[in-house]
């Protein structure tokens, strides 16, 4: 039997895995758990382990701006350690990143070879976690990039909407930042499809198919919940400065599916609806 060792279990996307991998052999660990950042403790953690998943990260992308060297290590020295175990016990490993290894200035989806050119700390951490999972275990890892992530186990930005909604009148969101809203239950399932089907190792982009800028995703949000979406107001981003550069196009393609025989995931709004259904935006 396969065994299977999710790092970052406690977070949106590491809950959502478990349940994805519902009655297989597999070991959650937390930060509390697991520091991916020490050698010796993954070299432990990943003895015994057939796929390694790492769904752990530093993830406060204004925050990294000026705390780098926090995100490097969790973000480039933990995704390192953790591909230096997974190849000395044989093991695959799935490493989990961003569409933030992009500039953000294409006009076109970003195919999987695309050259990274990270425009933040955040992005440049990430960027040098996929170098060295690529650089010490390249035949045994899938880099499965993301973007826009949303799910039950988390903040999110559609529970964010709806919070809003209850409050405001009228909400204004950018409508000059385009990407593709994820479901993170579509993606921990398209990661078990990815390592069921033993698919070539390499990089693949794990995003739901279609695009849509903020405003888009907030107003499918409103429509989702029954309500008005002529209530969300278009705006764009310079009346939302952060400390960190966000790109203004995060799409990404995915031609890595269909060269490994599988399906690229649904549309985002189908997604989205059911995502809805199953409470994900439901305020807490």
């Amino acid at each position: 039997m396969t065994r299977y060792l999710i790092a970052g279990a406690a977070g949106m996307l590491g809950r959502d895995l478990q349940d994805a991998l519902t009655g297989r052999d597999v070991t959650a660990v937390d930060r509390s758990e697991l520091d991916i950042t020490d050698l010796a403790a993954v070299q432990k953690a990943v003895t015994g382990h057939d796929v390694i998943i790492n769904a752990a990260a530093y993830t406060a992308v204004d925050a990294a701006e000026d705390n780098e060297a926090a995100a490097y290590a969790v973000n480039a020295l933990g995704p390192r350690n953790l591909a230096i175990g997974a190849a000395a016990v044989g093991a695959k490993l799935v490493q989990i990143s961003t569409d933030y290894v992009f500039d953000g200035t294409g006009s076109s989806p970003y195919p999987e070879d695309t050259e990274i050119d990270p425009i933040n700390a955040y992005g440049r951490t990430k960027a040098a976690g996929e170098q060295f999972v690529l650089a010490e275990h390249p035949t045994g890892s899938y880099i499965v990039r993301t973007a826009w992530l949303y799910g039950a186990h988390g903040p999110n930005f559609g529970r964010t909407m709806l919070t809003l909604a209850a409050n405001r009148d009228s909400v204004s969101v950018v409508a000059d930042q385009f990407g593709q809203p994820t479901w993170t239950v579509d993606l921990a399932a398209q990661i078990v499809a990815l390592l069921d089907a033993d698919a070539p190792a390499g990089i693949y982009h794990g995003t739901n198919a279609g695009q849509t800028n903020w405003f888009g995703f907030a107003c499918a949000v409103f429509e989702a919940a029954g309500l008005d979406s002529e209530r969300v107001l278009p705006t764009d981003s310079t009346q939302f400065v952060r400390p960190a550069p966000r790109p203004t196009y995060s799409v990404l393609g995915h031609d890595s599916w269909s060269r490994a025989g599988l399906a690229p995931m649904r549309p985002w709004p189908d997604a989205l609806k059911d995502a809805a259904e199953h409470g994900a935006f439901t305020p807490s």
